[in-house]
């Protein structure tokens, strides 16, 4: 009887390490998908912001492509400095 007991105690503490594996896992699972969401939301947020940037001056100035073509750039580098800045 008490040999069942504990046989019993074990068996609960394997499945509560178990599902504190499981847990675990799922919170890695999820801090890495918010991550990647967050690297892609920033690099198409400061694209988006240097072509609206770029187009704006554009009409404002005159200068039909070059400014455009420039913030755009300047965008893309900003998104792929903020990606190595994260790591």
């Amino acid at each position: 009887m008490r040999l069942a007991r504990m046989a019993a105690r074990g068996m609960e503490i394997v499945a509560d390490e178990k599902n504190k594996k499981r847990r675990h896992s799922n919170g890695d699972t999820l801090r890495a998908l918010a991550y990647f969401s967050q690297v892609g939301i920033t690099m198409a947020a400061t694209i988006i912001v240097g072509v609206l940037l770029g187009k704006y001056l554009d009409r404002w100035l005159g200068t039909d492509p070059w400014l455009l073509l420039i913030c755009s750039l300047l965008g893309a580098g900003a998104a792929i400095k903020s990606l190595f800045r994260d790591f």
